[in-house]
């Protein structure tokens, strides 16, 4: 093998050694000698075997766990809390430099910081308003992290309230109270559906005997007004007669037993049933 032949198997070695591909996911930050010198974007790079070092920084979002911790509520309970955050390396030169240079670790600044966030937070509330507020608890858990965090290159792009669990005890009387809260609405539906059935029945029942006593009106109405017409027709007809028509159904009532009556010629009974008939009594 000739010194030639030699040389170009040592450049294609150094060549090939100092191949660097940035995928679209990340971003490079290149030193020489153990200091900054270049910004990678996506793509293919080059950097000098030994001399120069490569080092990638993911540049999409990521999410960290806060771990679950022990916090005293302001109630003097011990709330079980994890929650989450969303996390991603802005792009740009600036921001990834301040990712590397700026902060050890950031994963690991990202978890502690927002473990003592949510102890200062949940701290001041009871166990109760920290299950209702859990909005209310990422909002400023979220503030809070962007606002240490601004020297990092990082943004905070959300916060979840994972978990607020009570103790084991103060959950099972929880779950009791709960319950009780439950039955006791369902009695009340049960009562309010049954006063509603009841009163429907009594409005029913009222205009039943409405209906009734309208009945019973209109046919005393109707009672009155057929004496009325035969009392205008006795007025109108019988004028003089009363006495006649009255000795009349004396005899009608008698004779409808059957009885036999000798009425003697010339009474006044004769002269009723004349005068009913229009006929005048025969003179002596």
């Amino acid at each position: 093998m000739t010194i030639l032949g030699l040389i170009l198997i040592v450049v294609l070695f150094v060549f090939f050694s100092g191949i660097r591909i940035v995928r679209p996911t990340h971003r490079g930050l290149i030193e020489r000698l153990g200091k900054y010198n270049r910004f990678a974007t996506p793509g293919f790079h080059w950097v000098v075997p030994v001399i120069e070092a490569l080092y990638w920084v993911n540049v999409t979002e990521q999410m960290v766990d806060a771990e679950p911790q022990e916090i005293i509520t302001n109630d003097n309970l011990n709330a079980r809390v994890d929650a989450q955050v969303y996390f991603k390396v802005r792009s740009d030169e600036e921001s990834v430099k301040s990712s590397q240079y700026n902060v050890n670790k950031y994963e690991w600044q990202i978890v502690n910081l927002a473990r003592t966030t949510l102890r200062n937070i949940i701290g001041t509330l009871t166990l109760k308003s920290a299950n209702s507020e859990r909005g209310k608890i990422n909002q400023e858990l979220h503030k809070t992290l962007c606002d240490e965090t601004k020297s990092w290159g990082i943004e905070i792009v959300r916060t979840e309230l994972k978990e607020i669990d009570p103790p084991k005890d103060v959950q099972e009387t929880m779950n009791k109270v709960v319950k009780a809260e439950n039955e006791k609405i369902a009695a009340v539906d049960f009562a309010t559906a049954t006063e509603t059935a009841a009163d429907g029945a009594r409005r029913a029942e009222i205009k039943k005997a409405d209906g009734i006593k309208q009945a019973k009106v209109l046919e005393a109405q109707g009672e009155a007004e057929a004496i009325r017409l035969v009392n205008e027709a006795a007025e109108k007809y019988f004028i003089g007669n009363a006495q006649v028509l009255r000795k009349l159904q004396a005899v009608e009532t008698a004779l409808s037993n059957n009885s036999k009556i000798v009425v003697p010629a010339g009474t006044e009974l004769v002269n009723v049933v004349g005068d009913l008939a229009g006929i005048l009594p025969l003179k002596k």
